[in-house]
């Protein structure tokens, strides 16, 4: 049986996940992404390359790193993850510079039971000053497993790119005006943009989608608003995309965060 509960506290989202059949269709997410796989194995590709997370394992992801997700069987996996703003995470270790996680999938004891302790805290609605405590404990660990590497920013043309996704997601994604901004074919672009983000610009455009109205239903509780300022045809239509990405649809999100 599938079950996804999300709930939210001190600024950090975490996510409660049994999966069998499900599959997570190839997205990336804004916030840094750390989670343990309780049981069974999660499968997933990122980077070119197929990973395996087994029972105990801790998966860590980038903002911004495509990936997809299912249970490696038909016994199914349990997990629990983490989402963290970049801001947020930077601020709890005292960094400055942009970090990237260096390993898709580590095993480290401590570490794993940072993020189970904090993510039981968020899904068990425990006080928000205990969660800020438990994450401090949780940054403190990341930095002793030196486990984060210096970041090398997006070139130029890839930024400007993102920019003019991120500017026009109310509307349908205009290749053409990308293209002759950054003075590149059609096809030129298409092929650049995956070659650095590991997706296609049509999927990044919709994961921005999906990642608005998934903010815009945190900060207003209000489902259909998110549905016209994030220019979906209607709730069915974002109700598709959003469990592709969340495996819940954008009602049942909100209904978890309360």
């Amino acid at each position: 049986m599938e079950k996804f509960i999300y709930k939210q506290s001190a600024g950090i989202t975490a996510l409660s996940a049994s999966i069998t059949d499900f599959t997570y269709k190839r997205h990336s997410h804004q916030e840094y992404a750390m989670g343990v796989t309780l049981r069974g194995i999660q499968h997933f590709t990122m980077d070119g390359s197929l990973q395996l997370s087994h029972q105990n394992g801790v998966m860590l992801f980038n903002p911004e790193q495509a990936h997809d997700g299912m249970a490696h069987d038909r016994t199914g996996l349990d997990y629990v993850m983490l989402y963290i703003d970049p801001p947020l995470l930077l601020e709890a270790m005292e960094k400055k510079e942009v970090m990237r996680f260096a390993a898709p999938i580590v095993y480290d004891q401590t570490l794993k039971q940072r993020i189970i302790a904090l993510s039981n805290a968020i899904l068990s609605e425990k006080e928000e000053a205990l969660c800020s405590e438990l994450l401090v404990l949780l940054t403190d660990g990341l930095a002793e497993t030196n486990l984060s590497t210096s970041y090398k920013a997006d070139n130029g043309m890839l930024r400007a790119a993102k920019h003019m996704i991120h500017d026009n997601l109310e509307t349908v994604l205009r290749l053409e005006e990308i293209c002759g901004e950054l003075g590149l074919s059609k096809f030129q672009f298409i092929r650049f943009f995956k070659m650095h983000t590991g997706i296609s610009p049509y999927q990044y455009f919709l994961n921005c989608k999906i990642e608005r109205a998934k903010r815009l239903i945190e900060k207003n509780r209000d489902i259909y608003s998110a549905v016209a300022e994030c220019g979906f045809v209607d709730l069915a239509h974002l109700n598709k995309h959003f469990k592709s990405v969340y495996g819940t649809t954008a009602f049942e999100y909100m209904t978890h965060l309360g």
